[in-house]
């Protein structure tokens, strides 16, 4: 393709290259799905700080397992919080851990053995970047918040209420939600005069899901909002013209019986799994909520658009790894699926109390990774980036519907490629 090198860089755009298990996927092959694990304190290795981030410890929920808000083997559940002061004192923002799910007995049994699956492999030490950074400079708006980051180690972007004996797994998410806010309410959220329910990926699913409920929390007089970074998962055809993420999210929701915890109001005229699918959920939410999402959204291209699934000869490899190696008929499908975003989002955007920042880079989760929520580089729309549009618009400073000119004409993305197939 024009303007692209050897290694497929283009000018003006800032790329991130991404190679095995210690960068930003872990990637789980599992009955032919790739569970693409995301968040954030993975992805640190392929990112190097100007100053050493901090660093916030692990502590586990000690009555979650009384009412059974347990992972998925059976531990605690835990969160990392690190406190707000002076005018953020009694502000709170709950930042909602992403990293796929499991859909069947067999990744739920292989996912008990990972940080997404047991607090026993959690790391007790994660860093705070982005909007959970407690400098200034880095996080204008939240810096000095109450900021937690809860743990997911649930498979169902905290949402299942199930169990299976035989394999000894616990599917408690919404067990889990329940038990974190009310510890949380405990250590000083009951006093918030603010608060912003966030997430990433599987968790920006999460804070769709669990917004209304963050509302109900507060008194009236309480801003409350929600963000979903990265979670705007389309209920798309794949490549090879089935719906690999709707099998996918089928499992999920049947194997969990995350349709009793969905909104009624979508499961009385829509297939629960259809209700597990944010374009079906945002037209219901009450809260005001911010949609930050990437148009080519880097994980579903991946796993759900061109997953390999769907392309048994190989013909999306080096596209999906990589844009720059993108035919022009590949290059369409892919403007196609922008396409269908912005239909997802064209009624929820004419509210003014809801937010918007869709824009064309090759990414997934922009909110935890610090060049791409505040920096001097970051991406933007227009003459604003992330982190000041977040801010504006939770603020009621301005009214956010930022929506990007479709692929190439955003030089300022920090865009995904990966060195190798998963």
């Amino acid at each position: 393709m024009d303007g692209a090198d050897e290694s497929g860089r283009r000018p003006g755009l800032r790329l991130l290259w991404v190679s095995g298990l210690m960068g930003f996927l872990l990637c789980n092959w599992v009955d032919g799905f790739e569970d693409l694990n995301v968040t954030e304190h993975q992805f640190m290795d392929g990112y190097a700080f100007s100053t050493p981030p901090l660093m916030v410890g692990l502590s586990l929920i000690a009555g979650a397992a009384s009412t059974g808000a347990v992972c998925l083997d059976g531990t605690l559940p835990g969160y990392h919080l690190h406190r707000g002061y002076g005018s953020g004192a009694n502000s709170w923002l709950i930042h909602l851990e992403g990293g796929g799910w499991c859909n069947t007995i067999r990744t739920c049994v292989f996912r008990k053995k990972t940080p997404h699956g047991s607090s026993t492999h959690m790391e007790k030490l994660i860093p705070f970047t982005g909007i959970l950074s407690n400098r200034a400079e880095e996080n204008p708006d939240f810096y000095n918040w109450n900021r937690v980051k809860l743990r997911y180690c649930d498979g169902a972007s905290f949402s299942g209420d199930s169990q299976n004996e035989a394999k000894t797994l616990y599917f408690r998410g919404q067990r889990i939600w329940l038990a974190a806010m009310k510890d949380l309410m405990s250590k000083g959220m009951h006093y918030a005069n603010q608060a912003l329910l966030s997430g990433c990926s599987a968790g920006g699913l999460a804070a769709i899901l669990h917004c209304d409920e963050f509302r109900e929390l507060f008194p009236r007089t309480t801003r409350v909002k929600c963000l979903s970074d990265a979670g705007l998962f389309l209920d798309v055809i794949d490549v090879s013209g089935g719906r690999t993420l709707r099998h996918m999210f089928g499992g999920v929701v049947r194997l969990q019986q995350v349709g009793k915890m969905l909104p009624q109001a979508c499961t009385s005229r829509l297939n629960p799994t259809l209700c597990f699918f944010p374009q079906n959920l945002i037209p219901l939410t009450k809260t005001p909520l911010f949609l930050l999402n990437a148009a080519y959204d880097s994980w579903q291209i991946l796993a759900s658009l061109a997953p390999h699934s769907a392309d048994p000869r190989g013909y999306w490899q080096k596209c999906r790894l990589n844009y720059a190696y993108c035919s022009s008929s590949q290059i369409q499908v892919l403007q196609d699926f922008r396409k269908q975003m912005l239909n997802a989002v064209s009624g929820f955007s004419g509210s003014k109390r809801n937010g918007l920042f869709i824009n064309s880079c090759f990414a997934h989760c922009q909110t935890e990774r610090q060049d791409t929520w505040f920096a001097h580089n970051s991406p933007r729309i227009g003459n604003k980036g992330i982190a000041q549009s977040v801010g504006d618009w939770y603020f009621d400073r301005a009214e956010v519907k930022s929506i990007d000119c479709p692929y190439p004409c955003d030089k300022t993305c920090h865009n995904l490629v990966f060195r190798q197939s998963f």
